[in-house]
């Protein structure tokens, strides 16, 4: 049987060679990128290069992302660039987008994530918005038709992430209020139901956007939620990577090398 991380790195190794297959799918679907962010959390390699340029293999993560959307029937797209935008458009008007058609939007101050929709025109049917630099295996045509069937304004796709806390845990007596330990956990694991930055909305949660300002997709769940909007999950087993985080990354790169390993050499004539 495939342990689990060989599993992931031949699926890392088969994400950065995608093919040019034709497609099925809907091809009307408008796809938003976030590309326009600055990566902090990536620095100094985010110093010269914008974060979706971050490579895996011999492509960019934005690559990747564009290649599989491609490849599962969406063509439409708008990028909303700011942070070294210039770097993105080089590579994409240079052969990199194959099949997708591209429209780009400029960010001139940060508007947070959600806030850069509103300088997308056109968002007038289902739409799906998604960070600019994650991998994953998600079926993003089955998170579409769970997100219609369900009749949700917006469906967010999640993962299960465990999370260590780097600190041993102390429970106290909370009844008596007199500082007895109870019980000690030792760096516990905890297992959430997280964001993977992947959204499918309906045109109307659009209304939700304030006019101006930095507006998050925090901000956009809670105003709907606040309005009693349907707001629902799409849950993904697979891989899902976030690049903006160091152990992602590294990850990343660490997986895509062992499936390189277990690529055998072609034997001479």
């Amino acid at each position: 049987m495939t342990d689990p991380d060989t599993a992931l790195a031949e699926e890392l190794l088969r994400l950065t060679r995608v093919g040019s297959s034709e497609p099925d799918g809907n091809l009307e679907t408008r796809v938003v990128i976030l590309a326009g962010g600055r990566g902090r959390r990536l620095e100094p390699y985010t110093s010269v290069l914008p974060k979706p340029l971050m490579p895996i293999g011999n492509r960019s993560i934005l690559e990747i992302l564009v290649h599989q959307l491609t490849d599962a029937g969406f063509r439409n797209f708008t990028f909303c660039v700011g942070y070294l935008s210039h770097l993105i458009r080089a590579v994409f008007e240079n052969g990199a987008k194959r099949n997708a058609i591209i429209d780009w939007v400029k960010e001139k101050e940060p508007l947070g994530t959600a806030g850069p929709l509103r300088l997308v025109g056109g968002l007038d049917e289902t739409f799906l918005v998604m960070n600019g630099d994650l991998l994953t295996t998600i079926d993003y045509q089955a998170m579409l038709r769970h997100h219609k069937e369900s009749g949700n304004v917006v469906t967010i796709a999640t993962h299960r992430r465990r999370v260590q806390l780097d600190y041993g845990v102390l429970h106290l007596d909370a009844a008596n209020g007199n500082g007895r330990l109870v019980a000690f956990e030792e760096k516990p694991e905890m297992t959430w139901n997280v964001s993977m930055g992947i959204y499918a909305f309906e045109p109307r949660a659009l209304e939700l956007l304030p006019a101006e300002g930095a507006f998050d997709f925090p901000d956009l769940v809670r105003a709907a939620l606040e309005a009693e909007l349907p707001v629902g999950a799409f849950e993904h087993e697979g891989l899902w990577l976030d690049i903006g985080r160091h152990e992602d990354y590294e990850q990343a790169v660490a997986l895509w090398a062992r499936g390189e390993d277990m690529v055998e050499e072609p034997t001479g004539p």
